[in-house]
């Protein structure tokens, strides 16, 4: 089967963007073969997990560093205890490995790279570049690559890379800091001139979805060479005041009806959550779809839950995806359902309190 119909056939939108990319970057044909073959195996593999009772995810998330050069308002990471300075340990770089290795031996196809900020762990490139035939999504502010990781990545042909951005510079700048704007599109205009695919990632809210239904800032992106956008509804990390951020069902209606259209006729590839989660039945966290392995190795549901029964340096994988605390919520549709929320799991933090203490789940980190 031809390259063009095995990347239609896994993701028609997909080819639209990408089949491009490939044709002027003729040295991603092998690595995209291989890719392709790769994810096939994967699929087989998670075939023949899922009849043996365990459910595996095609992409695990690595919060691969607790370190950051940034102190970005309302930070995931920060309230998810992710960033925290408490005295466990961050995993090294043989662990990754093994866990990488793990989830390889699954079924795992993809791996989204995320921190703190990626590019401040060391050899962060070095270990994707083993793993040629899976992918890897590195979520970065934009502002911490060295000129040898330009370098490096001119080699490497199964990586994307993915840069936060607010709006435009008043939007970001508010946010993440004074000259991080311009930071982002220097990163961005270096990225696309070494031939390298990639991405933004933006949080929506209240204040800027308008800015985002406006077509001339997707335009602006994409003549710039952005070819990936992950757009995620904001989420509070508490009950509080911030909760007026979260977009109101009609603005949320709004919205997703804007990025239909751009997904229908602009040549971008678009992640949209919660909205695109609606067609899979809800959140696809805890294994469904994904996990995610805490700087220190806890496997948590996603990176915005922080509760956790095995620890990756002291369980395997598959363990861990087998636990009784991840099959429960995949099992109880109704924690799946977000109730007008952009995060299932926050819509239901009273129950999954109660559930944690039923499983004897921890906070990442206590184990």
């Amino acid at each position: 089967m031809s390259l063009r119909k095995n990347i239609k056939l896994a993701d028609p939108n997909m080819a639209k963007v990408f089949i491009p990319w490939v044709l002027r970057h003729p040295s991603y044909l092998v690595t995209t073969r291989k890719l392709i073959k790769s994810f096939k195996n994967t699929v087989e593999l998670r075939k023949k997990a899922k009849e043996e009772g365990l459910k595996v995810p095609p992409f695990l998330i690595l919060s691969i560093t607790k370190q950051c050069n940034l102190h970005c308002a309302g930070c995931y990471a920060a309230a998810a205890g992710t960033l925290s300075i408490k005295t466990e340990k961050q995993i090294n770089i043989d662990t990754w490995r093994k866990i990488i290795k793990e989830g390889n031996d699954l079924g795992v196809f993809c791996y989204v790279i995320a921190g703190g900020e990626p590019f401040m762990f060391p050899n962060l490139l070095d270990l994707c570049s083993e793993f040629k035939d899976r992918g890897f999504l590195i979520f970065t502010n934009g502002t911490a690559l060295k000129e040898t990781d330009y370098e490096k990545l001119k080699k490497l042909k199964n990586i994307a890379i993915i840069v936060s951005i607010e709006g435009g510079k008043e939007e970001t700048d508010s946010r993440r800091g004074v000259g991080v704007y311009e930071k982002v599109l220097k990163t961005i205009n270096r990225l696309n001139k070494i031939g390298i695919i990639n991405g933004i990632s933006v949080t929506i809210n209240g204040i800027n979805y308008k800015q985002w239904m406006n077509p001339s800032m997707i335009d602006f992106l994409i003549k710039k060479g952005v070819r990936i956008g992950f757009f995620l509804e904001y989420i509070p990390t508490k009950h509080d005041i911030t909760e007026s951020l979260m977009l109101t069902e009609e603005e949320r209606t709004a919205f997703r009806k804007q990025i239909l259209n751009y997904r229908a006729n602009k040549k971008i590839y678009l992640i949209h959550s919660p909205g695109d989660e609606e067609y899979m039945g809800g959140c696809v966290s805890a294994g469904r779809s994904f996990a995610h392995v805490t700087p220190s190795g806890a496997l948590t549901p996603c990176p915005v839950s922080s509760m956790t029964t095995h620890n990756l340096t002291k369980s395997s994988l598959r363990e861990g995806l087998a636990s009784d605390f991840f099959r429960y919520i995949r099992e109880n549709e109704h924690l799946l359902e977000t109730e007008g929320s952009p995060c299932a799991l926050f819509s239901h933090q009273e129950e999954l309190r109660k559930i944690a203490i039923k499983f004897k789940a921890r906070k990442a980190g206590a184990l």
